[in-house]
């Protein structure tokens, strides 16, 4: 098999793609290197399955600990596991960058596996792979309109002036000082993928990094434009669509209504299309003398029904629900609902209900994650539950799906940006967001649902965050129509699902898929135009219920303190073996752990105790100056003197001499153990050993 090595430049780094090397079994293979990143791209093609009616595409991420020159830490278990979450994330941003290209009437079975090989801690495994995939589907045999590229792209404000700058490719450290974490997937003038955090950056900026992203993809889809043309291979031929025409010509002659009602009653009802549509495709198989199966005639009838949502909406200016196209659908919300929680609220849009549940903690709770390019601690996070319930439906219940990891990433991602730091607020924060009943974005439900819970459970968010999911109908590239607030129906017969979280100023998170061709920046514009009007309207009816965090914690929820002690100190904390720490946690029963950079954090539901470990604590490692006087307990009664503890943990020695007026023989003639003297301290020598006298 030939080889085939190409590379080009992008960021001051060597990007090179090598094609045919490795993987030879498969359709296509792409071995790619930017730095000491490193990437295998697989492309295998299988038969097609009758028993399907979609295309099967499935892009995964495996992430190697070997990559980054690491063992796994677990103790037994040494092997990866489960994809991470962030695995997860990566392969969703290639599949939502990739799949609106493939014919829809190519059915074969498809799957693109990208293989984490090497990280050198600068370049971006994410872009990379993207890049990859671009480049191995344009020389395969696999029907695709593309080639696409993907950039990140970071924004810093730095300076007395607040100079702005924006930066592509962003590496690690920057991107710790960058407001934007901004990832455009592209083709030459076509925006297909966008994900984003910001830091509540306008709708203007975000606009002019998406284009700065455009510009640079377009170096590299032109770069691998010119491979496909050289080494590319012969394209497979999508098939023609099936002709519906006879299907059609009896719906809108006979059952036009039929599929009207349940038109109106699925943008009614969660979950009541799919039923209803069945019944009007049964009917016509029997009228068709079982011509057709009952999945053509569903397919039929689903084009039909996409086909009349477009035309009114055109032509009649009407949504399937009867709503204007910038009008967001009724709202309820309300907060404290669970007796017992830290934190809840409950966010309905329309038929979409969410349950968000917040929870606090430790910070010794934080999630540790452990990836190739090394461990990261999780202080926020976000996880959302959708049961089959929520559609309606019957089935069974198992572990987050793809779709589920990314929607509660996503609600993540807006979020964060208002949190108070660690300093401010010493809490692990977990938010759960359950999805009772599902029709249209429950994402951006989840992230209107996450901000009041955590606004009930006292946490002081910067500000409140609400999401709205934007649609598109169009004709063409100048003739389109936006759609606020979109429902199930809207977003499967759009072109579209715009998802925007943001505060009153400015946009937190992005994620955007589409299935057309791409957006242009001027459909973008308008976008975020109407999507800005909607979320300050959702946001003015959060408001309503709660417009500032609760002024304490959930009384519920544990107390957390954590105290920064001297260096020095850290071990008269934790005494010998442990000892003093032990005592004092049996003691005021509460939990206190001691972090490797010297902080001390003290936790527990009982307040009163913590404030005792944390007084406790502050004794210990208070100093003690001379001339202080302190009433404290005699401990221990020796031939030469007495020991009396002064504060909790901290002793000083009255000597026999300093017990009063004369000789005394024996000091059990003056103290008694346990009793409750007045001392003073008189001197501190040079080892830190307090002498005390009474007084």
């Amino acid at each position: 098999m030939n080889i085939v090595e190409k590379s080009t430049e992008i960021d001051g780094q060597k990007l090179t793609l090598q094609f045919g090397k490795f993987a030879q079994a498969v359709d296509t293979s792409v071995y790619a290197t930017l730095g000491d990143t490193a990437v295998l791209v697989t492309i295998a093609i299988g038969p097609e399955n009758p028993s399907i009616d979609y295309f099967p595409l499935s892009v995964e991420f495996a992430e190697k600990l070997y990559a980054g020159g690491l063992i796994k830490g677990s103790r037994w278990v040494k092997r990866e596991g489960r994809p991470s979450d962030d695995a997860v994330l990566k392969g969703r941003i290639i599949d939502r960058s990739i799949r609106p290209l493939f014919p829809k009437t190519y059915k074969k079975q498809v799957q693109v596996v990208v293989t984490l090989l090497s990280v050198d801690g600068v370049n971006d495994s994410e872009i990379l792979s993207a890049i990859a995939v671009s480049a191995g589907l344009s020389v395969s045999s696999i029907p695709w309109a593309g080639p696409i590229s993907t950039v990140r792209v970071g924004y810093i404000t730095s300076g007395e002036n607040k100079e702005t700058a924006f930066i592509l490719y962003p590496n690690e450290n920057e991107q710790e000082f960058s407001d934007l974490d901004l990832v455009v997937s592209s083709t030459n003038d076509k925006v297909l993928m966008i994900e984003t955090k910001a830091n509540r950056i306008s709708e203007e900026i975000i606009q002019e990094g998406i284009e700065k992203a455009k510009e640079e993809n377009k170096k590299i889809v032109e770069f691998i434009e010119k491979i496909a043309k050289e080494i590319g291979k012969k394209k497979d031929v999508a098939p023609d669509e099936t002709d519906h025409s006879e299907i059609l010509k009896l719906i809108k002659s006979k059952y036009a209504k039929d599929v009207s009602d349940a038109v109106k009653q699925a943008a009614a009802t969660a979950g009541s299309e799919e039923k209803m549509l069945h019944e009007v495709a049964s009917k016509i198989y029997e009228e068709l003398e079982k011509k057709y199966d009952v999945k053509q005639i569903i397919s039929s009838i689903t084009k039909y029904n996409y086909q009349n949502i477009k035309e009114n909406i055109f032509s009649k200016k009407l949504r399937p629900d009867g709503r204007k196209f910038n009008k967001v659908r009724d709202l309820n919300v309300e907060v404290s609902l669970l007796p017992r929680t830290h934190g809840s609220a409950l966010f309905q849009r329309g038929q979409t209900q969410v349950l968000s549940i917040a929870t606090l903690g430790s910070t010794t709770l934080e999630q540790l994650i452990e990836g190739p390019e090394g461990k990261e601690v999780k202080r926020y996070i976000h996880h959302y539950s959708d049961g089959p319930y929520s559609y309606g439906q019957t089935g069974r219940m198992m572990g987050p799906s793809r779709r589920a990891i990314g929607h509660g990433a996503l609600a993540e991602k807006a979020i964060e940006p208002v949190l108070p730091s660690t300093d401010d607020f010493p809490y692990a924060i977990r938010v759960v967001s359950e999805i009772l009943s599902e029709n249209g974005s429950s994402s951006m439900g989840s992230v209107s649902g996450s901000s009041l819970s955590l606004m009930d459970a006292g946490v002081p968010l910067k500000d409140a965050v609400a999401g709205v999911a934007m649609g598109l109908v169009s004709k063409s590239d100048k003739e389109y129509v936006v759609l606020t607030d979109i429902v199930g129906l809207e977003d499967f017969a759009g072109e579209m699902d715009f998802k925007i979280a943001g505060s009153k100023d400015g946009i937190t998170a992005i994620q955007l898929d589409v299935k057309n061709k791409g957006l242009t920046s001027q459909m973008i514009r308008d976008i975020f135009k109407q999507g800005k009007e909607a979320r300050l309207e959702i946001l003015e009816a959060m408001n309503k219920v709660i417009a500032k965090p609760r002024k304490e914690v959930s009384r519920y929820a544990p107390k957390v303190v954590v105290l920064t002690p001297p260096a020095d100190k850290i071990g008269e904390i934790i005494g010998p073996g442990g000892k003093n720490i032990r005592a004092l946690i049996a003691r005021t029963q509460t939990e206190i752990n001691v972090e490797d950079d010297g902080r001390v954090t003290v936790s527990g539901l009982d307040r009163a105790k913590v404030d005792e470990a944390v007084a406790h604590i502050g004794n210990i490692t208070r100093e003690i100056q001379v001339g202080e006087q302190f009433e404290g307990e005699v401990k221990r009664i020796l031939p030469f003197g007495a020991f009396v503890e002064m504060v909790p943990g901290k002793e000083g020695l009255v000597h026999v001499s300093k017990m009063g007026k004369g000789f005394v023989r024996d000091p059990n003639q003056v103290v008694k153990l346990g009793q409750k003297v007045k001392v003073k301290v008189y001197q501190i020598d040079n080892q830190g050993r307090v002498n005390l006298q009474m007084i």
